[in-house]
């Protein structure tokens, strides 16, 4: 039960810091307020790094059902089918609780906020321009360049100690790999999350979402649930085509 506990806690640390950055910038009279997308992009990043840090060693703080999925098409690391449910179910648990103490943390600024459509981007993403197709093309593009530079930061990791000889995959593995794995999140974020806001994750999308459904929050709108199959469903395109892409290019390390 260890790693389907630290993929839980993992996750919480994920939405609780992910979504507390967005709930800071777009909430009225937050102290952060109309910080801009440069810090949502930066505190997702590290967002990532902290929660990798925090169980990475426990349980390869997947945090993500497309990482997951993605690593168990390619048995990645070892990662297997079986395990999958496990780990998905624990992500999707430790998101919705991670949303839920977002508005906790944020609730006399959601009293104070009047638009809805803010109110919802706190919990999960909303496209910019509303294509389904245009929409489901960036998700998976971002989400496969998620799964690859994941797969490509670690297996190079074990490249190098394999060659060398010298045992240096703890220092990369504790130190360095949850870092570059947090700023590999900042640039897609940076790089592709205009069109989207960056799901790239059915965990951050989906349970925050219902979340938002759920919760007793002043003056909210509907969760736009006719948009929400597509950061679930394009994230999860988007890791197996990212860990098969990986696996063809016969890089190896996997």
């Amino acid at each position: 039960m260890q790693p389907y506990l630290a993929e839980f806690v993992g996750t919480l640390i994920l939405v609780l810091l992910g979504d507390g950055v967005v709930a800071g910038v777009l909430l009225k009279q937050s102290k952060a307020e109309n910080a801009g997308w440069v810090a949502i992009t930066l505190a997702w990043g590290m967002a990532v790094a902290v929660a990798v840090y925090a169980v990475g060693a426990i349980s390869g703080a997947h945090i993500n059902p497309a990482v997951t999925v993605g690593f168990a098409s390619v048995g990645a690391f070892g990662f297997s089918w079986a395990q999958v449910p496990g780990y998905i179910i624990a992500q999707l648990l430790g998101a919705f609780v991670g949303a839920v103490l977002v508005w906790l943390a944020y609730l006399p600024q959601y009293k104070q906020t009047e638009d809805p459509e803010l109110k919802l981007a706190t919990f999960c993403t909303i496209p910019e321009i509303r294509n389904y197709v245009s929409n489901f093309v960036t998700e998976t593009i971002a989400t496969a360049m998620l799964v690859f530079g994941v797969i490509a930061i670690v297996a190079n990791t074990q490249r190098i100690a394999e060659t060398s000889g010298a045992d240096v995959s703890p220092v990369f593995l504790i130190g360095l790999v949850p870092l570059l794995v947090g700023l590999l999140v900042a640039v897609i974020g940076l790089s592709l999350g205009g069109p989207t806001g960056y799901a790239i994750n059915p965990a951050r999308d989906l349970p925050p979402r219902i979340a938002h459904a759920v919760l007793p929050i002043d003056g909210k709108g509907g969760s736009d649930w006719s948009y929400a199959w597509i950061p679930v469903v394009a994230p999860l395109v988007g890791g197996v085509i990212g860990a098969f892409a990986y696996s063809i290019l016969g890089f190896g390390g996997i």
